[in-house]
Formats: structure tokens, sequence, C-alpha cells
């Protein structure tokens, strides 16, 4: 978004007009929704302008989106809802600064201002700041309904951390830009960096978000490293500090689903389970217990064993409810050569298979394609290595 179309989205007019469309229905026809907009006398940058936002409001609200019904009244740039976090997960962050008892937190690096908002609806003062001069204008919009909150333009690493009690940061790992932004490989070139996190969170409470695939290896022993999941989808890793850090834990796997919130936690890496026999069940962990490196825990709460080592697949021999692993119950071992596992496949009348592999290399959407599959009935393909040996396995799933 320019400059010159947010001045237009946020006169009285603009938002008039962006509050008075109807809903946002990919299938409307939108030329002609434009041409009754164009012929209403409204400019043709007000009209991609609000159209846009109709979009974003419409991507980002609902049961899927991040921000609920919350996005009805808010702003949006394509990047920043790309980049935001979503209100489920930003709700618990705010509760770490309420709980250690902080006033007044800056959030640096604010996007579109999901997290200052969480922090704020908290009782929180926020000062949020962000150094893109259209974000920051929009993160104000969104801010407006809470009066302890200030918006700044401004560079992350300018700020004056003395003038507040904590610090909520999310790096820019992307390049500059509203829309087709470029991700930055190299932790130095992030705004704030890495060592300018890791050093401001040597000097008072500091949480930082940062992509789930961050490099174990640069986590501090101070920190307290919680990675998230949502929907079964890794979103995040979060890294907490001081007085915003749990006392005896350094690993944490969240898992937000229907049912609520469940986390397993750890003083450090747990120990996997030894290696054993195939058992009539299959779990296979949730990406953050597996990033957490928790599956050995995992492993034992379900008295379970790994399928193979490096395999992060486990077997049991009963079946058992978790919300940390998704179980199959194994229906039967096929050959593995493709040629066997395609004939093996057809006379049990299969013409929809869901495939999952891990250990072995195979381009599962290629190999569907190969396998012709045929028949009215479905199920679960798992490829794997179990003690050292490729192994096709023919599952069901267990309800949750």
């Amino acid at each position: 978004m320019l400059r010159d179309e947010l001045v237009e989205l946020l006169s009285p007019g603009g938002l008039t007009l962006l509050d008075s469309l109807p809903p946002y229905d990919s299938e409307r026809d939108i030329v002609k929704l434009v041409a009754s907009l164009r012929s209403a006398g409204h400019p043709p940058a007000l009209v991609a302008a609000v159209l846009t936002q109709a979009k974003l409001r419409a991507k980002a609200g609902g049961a899927q989106g991040k921000f609920g019904d919350f996005a009805e009244r808010m702003l949006f740039t394509e990047a920043g809802l790309e980049q935001a976090t979503r209100l489920r997960v930003a709700a618990r962050h705010a509760a770490r600064f309420r709980d250690a008892g902080i006033r007044h937190v800056a959030d640096l690096g604010c996007g579109i201002g999901g997290d200052a908002m969480a922090i704020a609806a908290l009782g929180l003062r926020v000062t949020a700041v962000d150094r893109d001069e259209v974000t920051a204008a929009i993160a104000s919009y969104n801010l407006a309904p809470f009066p302890d909150t200030v918006v700044e333009q401004g560079d992350a690493e300018g700020f004056d951390i003395t003038r507040t009690e904590a610090l909520w940061l999310d790096p820019a790992r992307r390049t500059a830009g509203h829309s087709d932004t470029r991700r930055l490989t190299d932790s130095d070139d992030w705004s704030p960096s890495i060592d300018w996190v890791f050093n401001a969170a040597s000097r008072m409470p500091v949480g930082v978000k940062l992509g789930p695939g961050f490099d174990r290896d640069l986590i501090p022993g101070s920190a307290e490293a919680q990675w998230v999941s949502v929907g079964g989808h890794v979103v995040e890793v979060a890294l907490w500090f001081g007085a915003l850090a749990r006392p005896g834990i350094t690993r944490a796997a969240l898992v937000l689903d229907d049912d609520g919130a469940h986390e397993l936690t750890a003083p450090a890496d747990s120990p996997d389970e030894a290696v054993g026999e195939l058992g009539a069940y299959l779990y296979e962990p949730d990406g953050a217990v597996i990033r957490a490196r928790l599956i050995g825990d995992l492993a034992r709460s379900l008295d379970a064993r790994m399928i193979g080592d490096g395999i992060a697949y486990l077997t049991a021999d009963e079946p058992h409810r978790t919300p940390f692993a998704q179980g199959f119950r194994i229906v039967e071992r096929l050959p593995y050569p493709e040629k066997e596992l395609r004939a093996a496949l057809r006379e049990r009348g299969i013409g929809v298979l869901e495939i999952k592999k891990r250990g072995v290399d195979v381009d599962p959407a290629r190999l569907r394609g190969r396998l012709a599959l045929m028949g009215p009935n479905s199920a679960t393909l798992i490829l794997t290595r179990a003690a050292g040996r490729h192994t096709a396995l023919l599952a069901e799933r267990l309800t949750p």
C-alpha cells in the first residue's frame, strides 16, 4: 500500500465506503462492483484501496483467520497480515507480561499491531514501534481503541529501552515492502539483529518471536524456548528471558487445537526412548514436540518406543489419546517396492490415498501419480524405516 492510498483510505469518506461494502466474496463479479463504485463518483485509487482492504479483512476474519471477528474493524497490508501473530497466540504472549507483573511493554517491530492489541487488551501500557511509515499508521488505526497505547515510527535498534519495563520483539525477517517480500536468511540482516535482541535480553525481560526453524544452536541457555503449533502447523518459536521465562523450563511445546491449549515442558531436550518392535499403533508427534525435542518424553507418556534412530515416529501396542500426536492403527504391512505396492493397493480397491513419510526419499505427490490408484476405498499409507528397514504401512487414523 502506498502512502497516498492510505491517506485516501483513512479519510472519513474512505472508511465509510469500506464499511459500506458487502462481505467480500471471491465469486462476486468484481468488475461490476468496481464499475458501480466508479459510477458513484469514487476515485479509482480509493476504489482499489477499499476493495483490497475488504479482501484482506475477509482473509483475516472468520473461524480460520488470524483475527476472527476483530478483522472487521482493522486495516491491513498483505505483508502485515502474512507476518502478523494469530490473535489466539498473541493473547498467550500478552499473558506472559501480565503474569510477570509488567506494566509497560515496548513492542518493537509491531507491524500492524496484532501483539500490541493483545497486550493492551490486558490493561498494560504499550509503546508500539515500526520503521515503516504506512505500517505504523495502520498500527495506529488498529490500536486506537486502547488509550494507553502509543505508536511511533522508528527503528527498533534506535529505541531507548530504558523507557519501558520489558520488550516484545518480532524482528523483520523479510525485505521491506507491503507485498511480495523476500525472506532474509542471515540473522545479522534482521531488524533488529539477533545480537541486538540477545544483548537487550541480558538487561531486561524480553520476549521474541522467531520462525520455527530458527537455529537451535543460537538459542541462549538463559532462554525458555517455546515452539507453538496451531491446528497442526508450527507457527513460531518464542524465546522468553528474565521474569518472562518460567523457572526450570528451557524447552516447551504448546499445541493449540479446537479443544484448547496443551503443553509439554522440560528443563532440557529429552532423551529419546529406545528403538523397539513395530506395534499395532503408530504415532506422529506434533511438529512443536519434534522441534522442541521432547519426543522421548512423549513416548514415555504413551508407553511407546521409537521405530528407528532419527525417525520421528513412535509405536505402541495399545491406543492412546493425546493432543501431542496423531495416532494411526496399522492395518497391515505392504510390500515396499513400488511395483508390488501398486499391485497391493489395486487389489484392495484404494482410489484415494494419503501418503505420509519420514526417513525415506520419496515425493508423495509424484508417487501417488505413479501408483495409478483405482477403486472406491480410501486409506493412509505411511512410508518410513522401521528398525533400519524400508517399510510401507497401510493405516487408518485414530479419531481424537
